[in-house]
């Protein structure tokens, strides 16, 4: 049943424990620490972009080779994102942005290997990272503006009888951006993955029925092969869209009066 379950692949299950605080002794009490398969893939993650970046910069060539030549279109790739959406003096937060945008990368290419774990299907997750985001931007933006960063809820040129109205509506929205960021990046991965099992799943029902089964077979098979291609295109976007927000959020930090 796990084969074909379309849930399955986002059970959380614990690799080995590492400790269990108050509680009765009794399974199920307490707070529970242990490692799972979703801190395996965090890991995996961190480890895989840790040691791509170190190979491809280990040896610095003026003529770059493949590795070194992906490495520095990578850096590029998300500098002028920087610098597009939060100015020269967003720079500062560069290695944020790519951390996290690499992050969620590797995160989501991993989750498309099968019997793999994709770490940003869980909405804690994603949740963690948006608020990451979302205290950075406003420990940044009073650390630099001051009460003046409160002016991000006041938008210039509206008046004045209008304001009771505005400003609540621009702190409700300031408010939901951590759990937009999270539910978009969380809700495109699981549907997707969703979505995928279903169609292979039908695939590996239908076969043993016989016959026409097999022929029955083939439409879901081609459908789970034009959406394993998407998958890989939204595990892109979704990491490109994340970082891309993050820089806009952070430019709001930057130029609060914007």
């Amino acid at each position: 049943m796990a084969g074909t379950d379309p849930i399955h692949q986002f059970v959380i299950e614990d690799i080995f424990p590492i400790a269990t605080i108050g509680g009765d002794g009794t399974e199920g009490s307490g707070l529970h620490f242990a490692f799972t398969n979703s801190a395996l893939f965090m890991v995996a993650t961190v480890a895989i972009t840790f040691l791509y970046l170190v190979l491809s910069s280990s040896q610095k060539r003026l003529v770059p080779n493949r590795l070194q030549l992906t490495s520095e279109l990578l850096y590029e790739f998300v500098a002028n994102m920087v610098r597009g959406s939060a100015g020269t003096e967003g720079m500062k937060f560069f290695p944020l942005v790519f951390s996290l945008f690499t992050f969620v990368l590797v995160g989501n290419m991993l989750g498309m290997i099968p019997y793999f774990f994709t770490i940003t299907s869980h909405i804690i997750v994603t949740f963690a990272l948006s608020m990451l985001v979302f205290l950075t931007v406003i420990i940044y933006g009073f650390i630099k503006n001051g009460p003046k960063f409160l002016g991000l809820f006041v938008p210039a040129g509206v008046p004045g009888y209008i304001l009771p109205i505005v400003t609540p509506i621009e702190i409700i929205s300031f408010l939901s951006r951590p759990i937009s960021l999270s539910v978009r990046l969380f809700g495109n991965i699981l549907a997707g993955h969703i979505t995928l099992k279903v169609f292979t799943g039908f695939v590996v029902t239908m076969i043993p029925i016989g016959f026409f089964g097999a022929a029955g077979s083939i439409l879901p098979l081609l459908m789970g092969i034009a959406l394993t291609g998407l998958e890989f295109l939204v595990a892109a976007v979704q990491a490109y869209v994340f970082a891309v927000l993050t820089c806009m959020y952070l430019n709001d930090a930057i130029h609060p009066s914007h």
